[in-house]
């Protein structure tokens, strides 16, 4: 074990340490209530410390929703040639339906509790759907700025948006065959 990968995990540990801190507090006391310093105390840190990590309650507040996209982003670049973007867009539906945990659960109670980060989390979200919009025209033959494929990527948006907050068994079933029932309905480009 190098001092490195320590250090490392380290980090990691108290970069966790602030966010359910964070999260747990926004979810009780609401954003706008919550200092740095309560943060701070609650994970056990400096509140210097917190804004080594996050510079700003913001970013500390959007940062797991800031990973969530960009791994969203990340599937609909990078998705096997041939593979269609609702194929992707299931596939990564799927993968994060399975590996939601209890800091997903504190994230979510804190959006709840919070309906300006829950608004801001919408805006960042619809960002990467209109990029996947925009893939969706190429794939379709569409023009990037066509009715079509902004409808399907404010459908998708909107169904990821409530399967991320509700969701039980079998509502991505329904969510992708209403999406693919939406998608064929719209005239090719």
């Amino acid at each position: 074990m190098t001092g490195d990968s320590l250090r490392e995990r380290s980090k990691a540990r108290r970069r966790e340490a602030i966010l359910v801190a964070a999260y747990e507090l926004f979810a009780e006391q609401g954003f706008d209530s919550t200092s740095i310093a309560d943060i701070a105390d609650a994970a056990e840190v400096s509140p210097r410390t917190v804004t080594l990590y996050f510079p700003t309650k913001l970013e500390l507040a959007m940062a797991h929703f800031n990973a969530f996209v960009d791994q969203l982003a990340g599937a609909l670049h990078a998705r096997p040639e041939g593979q269609g973007i609702l194929d992707t867009v299931e596939q990564w539906m799927r993968e994060q339906a399975q590996s939601q945990d209890k800091f997903d659960q504190v994230h979510d109670r804190m959006l709840q509790a919070n309906p300006q980060l829950k608004g801001l989390c919408r805006g960042r979200l619809t960002e990467v759907i209109q990029d996947g919009a925009r893939l969706l025209a190429e794939e379709q033959g569409w023009r990037p700025d066509d009715l079509a494929p902004r409808m399907l990527a404010a459908t998708v948006a909107s169904v990821i948006g409530e399967l991320t907050h509700q969701s039980r068994p079998g509502d991505l079933e329904v969510a992708m065959t209403f999406i693919r029932a939406a998608a064929a309905t719209l005239q090719p480009g």
